[in-house]
């Protein structure tokens, strides 16, 4: 019989094993300041210059921002109240919530929860998104084109003019941009790797770039589907899989609050501003869906109301006297290059990643601008900022492509392309500074510099290919981003250093068309030092405006009025759009509120929410921005005054409208007029029959 011998016994090892070397820390921070090993040493510094630019110019001057008074007044009621801050109501008792979604508002609002309410309270999460944004595309660009084509795209859209000019205003425009492109970061990863998480969670940014400013955030969506569907890698089912699970993710992620919303009854929540039947379906299908397309407002009722903003709709729009200044800078480069980088990688594979990158900056740039200039309902120039990635992404990698198509690439082919798109993009520039000639100095020295620049560029860029010197070539194209950025520039700076609309912000002198063109046209002004901080002018009548930049309740000049989304301002039914509201009545008002939920009840948010901002307590806004919403009627103005929650009103002479004559008259029937005051009236539980 074998014996088995024992086994041997472990061997101690007297050496310690050796552990794994914890990570060089000093490298990460030494990586984010001088960027990866193999990037150009100027690469890092040059986009930590923009970064520091863009923020100069969002926050230069912070204490001048006035910001949105719409949405200042609705992110105030949210710091008073949990309920307002979900619902995104405009004030803190809940009567009714603004005309968008409120996740904008949620940013700002938990914001000014943490460090309390006040301009740079407010304007820190837009600064912050405004510079991310230009971050995350040089992020973007670079990872498929290289480093000149990013920080080319990074500086682009820093000095994009309505970019500017909407990052220092408290518009939600900012965080909407920063988080599509959140999207597009995570869609070209899922492209690459072909994976399904990457997909969703670009459904789930979209998603809350919906809940941002709804239908506008659906915008890329065909570009989206479209560059997945035909680039990424793997099997045609597996992508298919991969997509229907991002579209789960996009859907879940955009409705959810809408769902809860609808689900909560009518009696139990706000009235749903700018909806024609109190639901936040018909709010994103009408208000801010098909009637921005088609100029059916379901709010305002009619056609093309955007015009007086940012000029008749049709494919010149971006290119007219109010629009040209703020976005169309670039657009014939970014349209060239878009076309011309296409046909580079025509034989590339069909899993090519700086195609498939083009597709989408390009799809972008070509959905937005159509939408932008046919659209017949409500258009304000900042929509724009939405298109400006898309642009200053084709500026970026587009350009570098073209620039190296014209070095290497056959003469007779590519020798006049990089050229002739320099060439048109410079001229059209010096048309858009000669518009606003006599304007000051800045656009004057502007104009020279694109005029010789341009020259330069394409003179140095002809003699260099000519005489194959690549040093002449090269500063031949530092000379065309000069060329070409000086003029947004400009605008650029005057956005930073000039006081504008906060409810239509523009970049630039005005050009004499729309509402709000920028230099140093008012906006609505937020009180110095918050509510209960305002001062009165020489009228006694508060200082403090509405978001249609005039004094609170005052209707707003014949010709167009500023609102947040809307150019209508009619006041329903006379209900208090024409009686001043002055510092002295809101006094009064304070005095006498009787422990009421809301100071008084008004016609329309412009006014409220000024009353709010100055007073610091809930106000009714009776039909919404446009004064068209059925949010009050007379059975509910019973229900509130018989319970003590409201007791004043205010009541102008003018107006019509079956259901806001009912209130009126009653109003004027039942309630006691305050003689100090035209158009305020005293309601009391005894005057609800």
């Amino acid at each position: 019989m074998t014996t088995l011998a024992p086994p041997p016994a472990p061997v101690r090892e007297d050496v310690p094993r050796h552990r794994a070397a914890p990570p060089d820390r000093s490298g990460l921070v030494r990586r984010l300041f001088t960027g990866a090993p193999d990037d150009p040493r100027w690469a890092r510094p040059a986009l930590w210059a923009i970064l520091v630019l863009a923020t100069a110019l969002y926050a230069w001057n912070l204490s001048s921002i006035t910001g949105n008074t719409f949405y200042d007044a609705a992110v105030y009621s949210g710091t008073k109240s949990w309920k307002a801050f979900f619902f995104g109501a405009l004030d803190a008792g809940s009567f009714i919530t603004v005309d968008k979604p409120p996740f904008a508002l949620w940013v700002m609002g938990l914001s000014a929860r943490v460090f309390g309410y006040g301009t740079w309270q407010l304007m820190l999460p837009m600064v912050a998104v405004g510079v991310g944004s230009v971050a995350l595309l040089h992020r973007l660009v670079k990872r498929d084109f290289g480093p000149v084509a990013a920080t080319i795209a990074a500086l682009t859209l820093a000095l994009t003019p309505i970019t500017v000019a909407i990052t220092r205003d408290t518009n939600p425009d900012p965080i909407l941009v920063f988080l599509m492109l959140l999207g597009a970061a995570a869609l070209l990863k899922a492209v690459r790797t072909g994976r399904m998480m990457p997909l969703v969670w670009s459904g789930v940014a979209i998603g809350f770039a919906f809940n941002t400013k709804m239908m506008q955030a659906y915008v890329v969506l065909p570009a989206f589907f479209l560059v997945y569907l035909w680039a990424a890698r793997g099997s045609l089912g597996r992508r298919i899989r991969n997509l229907a699970a991002g579209t789960v993710a996009l859907v879940v992620s955009s409705a959810w609050w809408m769902v809860v919303v609808d689900l909560i009854p009518a009696s139990s929540r706000p009235y749903i501003g700018g909806s024609t039947d109190n639901t936040v379906w018909d709010l994103v299908i009408g208000y801010n869906g098909f009637g921005r397309i088609f100029g059916a407002s379901s709010s305002v009722g009619s056609q093309g109301n955007g015009a007086g903003f940012g000029g008749e709709a049709g494919l010149y729009r971006m290119f007219n006297e109010i629009m040209g200044g703020q976005i169309s800078w670039l657009i014939p480069f970014a349209a060239i290059a878009l076309v011309a980088g296409l046909v580079l990688r025509g034989r590339a594979p069909r899993t090519d990643a700086r195609r498939a990158a083009l597709l989408l900056w390009g799809g972008w740039f070509v959905l937005h601008y159509l939408t932008f200039a046919l659209a017949e309902g409500t258009f304000h120039p900042y929509y724009v900022t939405a298109m400006a990635p898309g642009i200053a992404a084709l500026a970026g990698a587009g350009g570098v492509m073209l620039y190296k198509a014209f070095r290497e690439g056959p003469a007779a082919k590519w020798g006049w392309v990089l050229p002739a798109a320099i060439a048109v993009s410079a001229v059209w520039a010096v048309v858009l500074l000669q518009r606003v000639s006599g304007s000051g100095t800045l656009y004057t020295v502007a104009e020279i510099v694109v005029a010789v620049a341009g020259a330069v560029s394409v003179l140095g860029l002809l003699a260099g290919r000519f005489t194959r010197r690549q040093r002449l070539m090269g500063v031949a194209a530092l000379a065309a981003v000069v060329a070409l950025l000086a003029g947004p520039a400009a605008y650029s700076v005057s956005a930073a250093t000039s006081s504008t609309n906060g409810t239509n912000p523009t970049a630039g002198p005005s050009t004499g068309g729309g509402m709000g063109g920028g230099g140093g046209m008012g906006g609505g002004q937020r009180p110095s030092g918050g509510p209960g901080g305002s001062s009165s002018n020489s009228n006694g009548s508060s200082s403090s405006s509405g978001s249609d930049g005039q004094s609170m309740g005052q209707p707003p000049s014949a010709g167009g009025s500023s609102s947040s989304e809307s150019s209508s301002t009619s006041n329903r039914g006379g209900m208090g759009g024409g009686s001043q509201v002055s510092s002295a009545m809101i006094t009064y008002l304070k005095k006498h509120q009787d422990g009421a939920t809301w100071l008084v009840a008004v016609a329309t948010d412009q006014t409220a929410s000024s009353i709010i901002l100055e007073s610091g307590q809930p106000v009714i806004s009776m039909g919404g921005w446009s004064g068209s919403d059925n949010a009050m009627t007379l059975a509910k103005l019973k229900s509130l005054v018989k319970a003590g929650k409201l007791h004043y009103i205010v009541i102008s002479d003018s107006g019509q409208g079956s259901s806001n004559s009912e209130i009126s008259t009653w109003v004027k029937k039942n309630g006691s007029a305050v003689s100090d005051y035209s158009g305020l009236y005293r309601l009391d539980a005894s005057d609800v029959s």
